[in-house]
């Protein structure tokens, strides 16, 4: 994109930045609010730079992601919060993913303890600390649930590790796959499109949806779930 229009664009949406600010309760006397929408700022150009315009998202609402997460990001740095608890935080989160992915569901507080090979109040201490970082409450947002479900079967596809040479094979998995895909919910194919095709993190996810990221691996993993299940009735497969 030319500089010109580049800059035209977040010019455009300097009121998202505003809104994003007004909407965050943040009781942090290092910034006032200048300083958020400055910080806004270079999220929304974050944003303007690296949105891809075939994410079944609309700009808006990834601009939002990003305004939000550099905000979020920046505040974080002086917070209270040591190193080791954010640090723990972080931890959970991969032990959730990978469970999540090997088990099909939301894991139990005691296979996250078992996995991560903690104590139940090491996990009740990381439940505190993720609730201590998620202190902020955003308006609203308009979201497009409008998908693209060609983009997202070739997600899906992609992620079974079918044979590029076999391409009769690779035609029965899209259909079935393609199928599988259409028996869940819109805000599930939207969140797996992220995830797989995207690549984005489920905190990231999270700040697209304004939802928490333990939301995000719960509609993961129930995704996954039904996908799977759908797939061994109706298709023969496991």
């Amino acid at each position: 994109m030319e500089e010109s229009l580049r800059n035209e664009q977040v010019m455009q949406y300097i009121p998202l930045v505003h809104k994003v600010v007004h909407g965050l309760k943040i009781n942090n006397k290092e910034y006032d609010h200048e300083d958020l929408v400055n910080i806004g700022v270079i999220g929304l150009m974050s944003a303007v730079e690296k949105y891809n315009h075939s994410l079944n998202v609309p700009f808006i609402n990834y601009a939002y992601m990003r305004i939000k997460g550099a905000i979020i990001d920046e505040i974080r740095k002086t917070s209270k919060v040591s190193r080791n608890k954010i640090k723990a935080v972080n931890d959970y989160y991969d032990a959730v993913t990978h469970l999540q992915q090997s088990l099909l569901r939301t894991p139990t507080d005691q296979e996250i303890c078992k996995g991560m090979e903690i104590s139940d109040k090491d996990l009740k201490d990381i439940y505190e600390t993720i609730h201590q970082l998620s202190d902020v409450s955003l308006d609203d947002i308009l979201f497009d649930h409008s998908s693209n479900e060609t983009n997202l079967m070739e997600v899906m596809t992609d992620q079974t590790a079918v044979k590029a040479e076999d391409k009769v094979i690779q035609a029965e998995q899209f259909d079935f796959m393609k199928k599988a895909v259409l028996t869940l919910t819109e805000r599930e194919q939207q969140i797996l499109q992220l995830i797989y095709h995207e690549e984005l993190s489920m905190k990231e996810v999270g700040y697209v949806f304004d939802i928490s990221t333990p939301r995000v691996s719960q509609i993961h993993g129930k995704a996954l779930l039904k996908l799977r299940e759908t797939i061994r009735k109706d298709y023969g497969h496991d």
